[in-house]
């Protein structure tokens, strides 16, 4: 059975949302309290509709409880962002997503209920600020508050030494959950102690934020 979304608030960031699960085939919802906005997305979404999602009537009228995730990426009004999550949590709603502004509004947001809370500009920045500090550093993908997943290139530093050698559990408190070959044979997922790195080689890798920072520091970045 497929699966239903509502969008919640089609700007950049609720837009890209609605947009992408589309394309991927999904029925999304899309909700604005704009009428330009709506009407953007009359021929992108299988549904678009104008609405007030503080009002639980207005959300009861378009049929928001048979939705199985609603996205609530409501801009810059803070408050409609926290009494359109509070409604929806009212009317059982399965999973709700929910675009914090700040980490204020993030502690509200967890407090009444959200499932998931998303900083994409904060994210963002974060994935920007670690590739300009190395071309070595191809992505940075937060898995909570302090722990990470990134992706980085081997480059000169570990270039001809095998795992076992480069001890980066003990040594950083990292794992390296895969390794993707500069030759492009394939992905190795748990790769053994024994397995050589060579140089541009993608390499997986898990861990607290202040453990991965000295990993790159010593090992990605180089001099």
């Amino acid at each position: 059975m497929k699966r239903e979304f509502a969008v919640i608030g089609l700007g950049r960031f609720g837009g890209s949302i609605c947009r992408e699960l589309s394309a991927e085939g999904m029925d999304v919802l899309a909700i604005d309290i704009h009428e330009d906005k709506v009407k953007e997305f009359k021929n992108i979404a299988a549904h678009a509709v104008i609405a007030d999602t503080t009002d639980e009537n207005v959300l009861k009228e378009i049929g928001i409880r048979n939705i199985d995730h609603v996205i609530v990426a409501i801009g810059d009004d803070i408050q409609a962002s926290i009494l359109t999550t509070l409604m929806l949590k009212e009317l059982g709603i399965n999973k709700i997503t929910v675009k914090a502004q700040n980490d204020y509004h993030e502690k509200v947001l967890n407090k009444i209920g959200a499932d998931h809370v998303v900083h994409p500009e904060r994210d963002m920045g974060r994935r920007i600020a670690h590739s300009i500090i190395s071309t070595n550093i191809l992505d940075h993908l937060e898995l909570s508050d302090d722990h990470s997943i990134v992706e980085v290139k081997a480059g000169d530093k570990m270039d001809g030494m095998t795992l076992i050698e480069l001890d980066i559990r003990a040594q950083f408190g990292c794992n390296v959950v895969a390794i993707k070959e500069a030759d492009e044979k394939g992905i190795n997922v748990s790769p053994m102690a024994t397995q050589q790195i060579e140089k541009d080689d993608i390499l997986i890798v898990i861990g607290a934020d202040k453990d991965i920072s000295r990993f790159e520091k010593q090992l990605v970045v180089e001099d």
